[in-house]
């Protein structure tokens, strides 16, 4: 009972000399959770897996959902107009040639510019093959080019036989023990010389397959023919015209689906979501993270209650109200908890730093997770904190003194 005597000692110095209550149940709160060193590290150690867990498989979860957008990401366009069938930009179903025509002649369309998307085979000068995604540009605008340049000059595509590679590309199609490909390499697609000109920086596609930019023209040479070889049309508003009108005006009046880049973007999330067993495979992680949190931290903060007990019988006995030993209780679960927090979401960006140098997996941590995370591991210390609640609510002092 040495302990217990040095609670009370302690409550009851700081009742008579008038300290607020809420210092004294932090202080309290905390010396009884560090009394226990072993149950306080297993609390700590659920918390954190649970938390790291829980965030790296829903980066990741949120990197590949960024990766089916890669197209859209990469190409600065604000209306897309594709068959009425597609509901994602990866699906690429070719449209007739008019069609640039016709979305040309909506009123409140600017300008409407080809795109072809093409997955294609890259033979390097070994012999070996490659798959690539390649983007035919229109050549007199280059609209829709990549964003940034590495080295090289985008302008330059308007030269015969000439290509942009992505950075992933340079390393992805070299040969092997020679160094990354620059400007001036050489490879072949479908038979077709292709002189690399520049290098370009680009959100990854979900495929995995590098980027290839070109001239729409020359995306053409490089494809095999076939009947209809359009994929996309790229559109701008007229001045005063938002994107959204001139997209349900391009909609109505051509019977094609016009999208402008956000919708796009949300409708190829949302196909992914639906279609594919990502966030089944996903979603069942994160669950057992949660899982994982509840189970070792309700039971190992249980166990501690019960060990604490006669603490806190000894105090409600000295006159400690019970919402005073509700609130030390809920300190020292959300104490324990934010710091899991703390460490889970630390060790979750240092997996998110490693493994983006590498490339792969996707690793994307937007703000509204972190939120999410911690509102997780807030409810994992309320429900840890409601059975330590409920003993003390039933606790006799009179059977402390007893004992």
């Amino acid at each position: 009972m040495k302990t217990s005597q040095n609670y009370i000692s302690f409550f009851w110095i700081s009742e008579s000399i008038n300290v607020p209550t809420c210092f004294s149940m932090l202080t309290l709160a905390i010396k009884m959770m560090l009394a226990d060193r072993g149950k306080y590290l297993m609390l700590l150690s659920g918390i954190t897996f649970s938390a790291l867990l829980m965030t790296q498989q829903a980066s990741v979860f949120c990197g590949l959902m960024m990766w089916t957008a890669g197209t859209l990401r990469n190409m600065n366009a604000p209306i897309w107009v594709v068959d009425p069938k597609v509901e994602e930009v990866n699906s690429v179903k070719n449209l007739r040639d008019t069609t640039l025509l016709r979305v040309r002649s909506v009123d409140g369309v600017a300008w409407a510019l080809p795109v072809a998307s093409q997955s294609l085979q890259v033979r390097l000068a070994d012999g070996t093959f490659k798959v690539a995604q390649v983007i035919g540009l229109d050549a007199s605008t280059l609209m829709g080019r990549p964003r940034e340049m590495v080295s090289g000059r985008i302008e330059d595509l308007r030269l015969p036989n000439t290509v942009v590679l992505d950075e992933y590309g340079t390393t992805r199609f070299r040969m092997e023990g020679k160094p990354p490909l620059t400007v001036g390499d050489v490879f072949e697609i479908n038979d077709h010389e292709a002189r690399i000109v520049g290098i370009c920086k680009t959100k990854r596609l979900f495929s995995g397959s590098p980027y290839v930019f070109t001239t729409y023209e020359r995306c053409l040479e490089y494809a095999p023919k076939t009947r209809n070889m359009l994929s996309y049309v790229i559109a701008g508003p007229r001045e005063g015209k938002t994107e959204e009108l001139v997209a349900q005006a391009i909609q109505r009046e051509t019977g094609l689906n016009a999208y402008t880049k956000n919708e796009f973007f949300w409708s190829t999330i949302r196909w992914y979501i639906k279609n594919t067993g990502i966030p089944v495979s996903m979603g069942t992680t994160i669950l057992l993270g949660m899982i994982v949190g509840i189970v070792i931290s309700g039971q190992t903060f249980y166990s501690f209650v019960l060990e604490i007990t006669p603490h806190l019988g000894a105090l409600k006995a000295m006159g400690a109200s019970q919402s005073l030993l509700a609130r030390m209780l809920l300190l020292q679960a959300f104490s324990v908890g934010l710091i899991g927090y703390t460490l889970g979401i630390g060790l979750a960006c240092l997996f998110g730093f490693v493994v983006q140098g590498r490339g792969s997996p996707p690793f994307y941590l937007p703000s509204y997770l972190l939120l999410f995370t911690l509102t997780v591991i807030l409810g994992i210390c309320a429900f840890s904190a409601f059975f330590g609640i409920w003993r003390i609510s039933r606790l006799e002092p009179a059977t402390v003194f007893r004992n």
